[in-house]
């Protein structure tokens, strides 16, 4: 998995997803953008979007609790960076992607290498 948050705006490909609006302080939404599952978070006005799958069972980590920064994978514990997608702790050692969230006009997009569309 990558971390797709540092690349330049030539390599990436940016999706409308919703109105600023729909995701709220403290708020998570749930999308696909083509056959990725992202789950996007509002954390204190801060927006970020993640692969909504845990590296370690390949289930899904959307719903998981948030904890300083992370996501708690819900079945198994295993732990995420959600700046980076870093993977924080066991079981998990592969880290799932991160992608860049920006607000243009009003409304969320998320950002995809052009590569993986």
């Amino acid at each position: 998995m990558f971390n797709y948050t540092g690349q330049n705006e030539s390599q990436v490909a940016f999706f409308e997803i919703a109105p600023l609006a729909d995701l709220p302080p403290g708020g998570r939404l749930f999308v696909e953008i083509g056959d990725k599952s992202i789950v996007l978070f509002n954390l204190a006005g801060e927006l970020y979007a993640i692969g909504d799958i845990c590296t370690h069972d390949n289930g899904p980590l959307g719903d998981g609790e948030l904890e300083d920064g992370e996501i708690v994978c819900p079945r198994h514990g295993a732990r995420f960076d959600l700046h980076s997608g870093k993977a924080a702790s066991l079981p998990a050692v592969v880290d799932i992607p991160a992608y860049p969230v920006r607000v243009a006009g009003g409304m969320i997009e998320v950002g995809l290498p052009n590569d993986a569309k």
